[in-house]
């Protein structure tokens, strides 16, 4: 089995630089979160007064485990409700088929 060889790619998040290591190689997706913290550190920056840039990843970090929470919920209900109207179509299916 061949493995990618961990690639190290320089971003930037709330004006401090890091080397991130990806072990799949992927640095273009390291590039797209590193720019998505980023943004989301300067939103919250831009909306109350800290300047610490610690507590802003906090509550960057906090706001995005909402988000996530908020998106696997709406999955699993919507999972549910696949499952649940699959069942009736099988239902209706094996209905009409026993009375063919």
């Amino acid at each position: 089995m061949e493995t990618t060889p961990a690639q190290t790619v320089k971003v930037e998040i709330y004006n401090q630089t890091y080397n991130i290591r990806s072990r799949d190689g992927d640095t273009e997706h390291i590039k797209q979160l590193a720019a998505f913290v980023d943004s989301r550190m300067s939103e919250i920056a831009a909306g109350t007064l800290t300047v610490d840039s610690l507590k802003l990843a906090i509550l960057a970090a906090l706001q995005i485990a909402d988000e996530l929470h908020r998106m696997k919920d709406r999955r699993d209900k919507l999972d549910q409700e696949i499952g649940e109207r699959s069942g009736q179509c099988v239902e209706l299916l094996d209905n009409l088929l026993k009375n063919k």
